[in-house]
């Protein structure tokens, strides 16, 4: 499996986040790219350190976020991946581009020699709260083979956190995933209704047992519940590493450490 050949395992890896200062042209923006890139390479050099399964890198600092991003996004995310990557050859790295800006985030990863995506929107359109997102498989995939990209694995939300499911009320999360399994997505992403929110662990498990390619918890994973989720081929963990818990705040050290150390005693 290409998920195993990445990470050396596939049940209970740990993928860290990092959200990277808001970029130019973005309302928040008040940093240059070499210090947004500096800081990005700080919270990876704590990550690694703490000894982390992987990476992914999100502009999660652009709000409010559009679904026409600029190529100033994309060239500046383009840096901090980069440098991110020139550090950490061989560690197994992500990127994940807002909103729902999954060509580009292909593009990026090519450019930068990072080894997969987080895709919003891959299969079943939806509402989400910058607006409606269309299904994008088709386009993705072929876009990824036009570029030569079809090493870079594609982790796709189903249901996915901050979003309305109307559209899709009388589609089930397996069935969902099962869709997403369909049309060639790499591992399925379980989230909860935000970011920070927890997941349900019945979801896992429904998910779990209805596909056959890795299913990832995608928020809401903290040291006091990580239980519930060793069977998850990952889980991407963002807030809980943050101060105070907060997604905006700094990577906490001792928070890493904290958890990592519960997961090597799990893992035994």
């Amino acid at each position: 499996m290409k998920f195993f050949n990445l990470f050396g395992r596939l049940k209970s890896n740990v993928i860290g986040m990092i959200h990277v200062g808001a970029l130019p042209g973005t309302p928040l923006n008040r940093a240059a790219i070499s210090e947004i890139t500096e800081q990005a390479c700080r919270e990876a050099d704590v990550y690694h350190h703490a000894g982390l399964d992987g990476l992914i890198i999100e502009n999660m600092h652009d709000i409010p976020y559009t679904l026409e991003v600029g190529p100033e996004v994309c060239a500046s995310m383009t840096a901090v991946c980069a440098a991110v990557r020139g550090l950490y050859p061989s560690w197994p790295l992500g990127v994940q581009i807002l909103s729902a800006a999954n060509q580009s985030a292909l593009a990026v990863a090519l450019a930068s020699g990072l080894d997969f995506i987080r895709a919003e929107g891959f299969v079943f359109s939806h509402v989400a709260d910058e607006g409606l997102l269309n299904a994008c498989a088709g386009e993705l995939l072929r876009y990824r083979r036009s570029i030569g990209a079809e090493h870079i694995q594609i982790f796709t939300d189903i249901k996915k956190k901050h979003s309305a499911h109307a559209l899709t009320s009388d589609v089930s999360i397996a069935e969902t995933a099962q869709a997403a399994e369909f049309f060639l997505s790499d591992g399925v992403i379980v989230t909860g209704a935000a970011t920070g929110a927890q997941a349900d662990p019945e979801e896992l498990r429904e998910v779990t047992q209805s596909v056959r390619i890795p299913v990832l918890i995608g928020s809401g994973v903290t040291h006091d519940n990580v239980e519930h989720y060793l069977q998850a081929s990952a889980m991407i963990i963002g807030s809980h590493f943050k101060k105070g818990g907060y997604w905006a705040n700094g990577v906490d050290t001792e928070r890493v450490k904290r958890l990592m150390g519960k997961m090597h005693e799990l893992r035994e």
